[in-house]
């Protein structure tokens, strides 16, 4: 299932509150949550840095996206998007 805008608004704004402003800008500006496969949240990262350090916070992102979509997510996969 494909996220809304909405929906990826509202996980971006749940994460700001848990991680700070600062941590959020540094961290989290240009990511995409982008779907949810089966259990699974997949999020677009701006890069292979920024994707490795994102995934430190996997629980966190899994308990915001179920509370947001109300359904299970139980793991977070954070994937470099390509450049073309």
């Amino acid at each position: 299932m494909h996220l809304s805008p909405v929906q990826d608004l509202a996980i971006q704004a749940l994460t700001a509150n848990l991680v700070g402003a600062e941590e959020f800008d540094r961290l989290f500006l240009g990511v995409e949550f982008i779907e949810v496969e089966g259990d699974i949240l997949f999020v677009g990262a701006p890069s292979e840095e920024a994707a490795d350090e994102i995934e430190q916070y996997w629980e966190e992102l899994a308990a915001i996206a179920t509370r947001v979509l109300g359904q299970p997510v139980g793991l977070v996969m954070v994937l470099p998007r390509l450049r073309v």
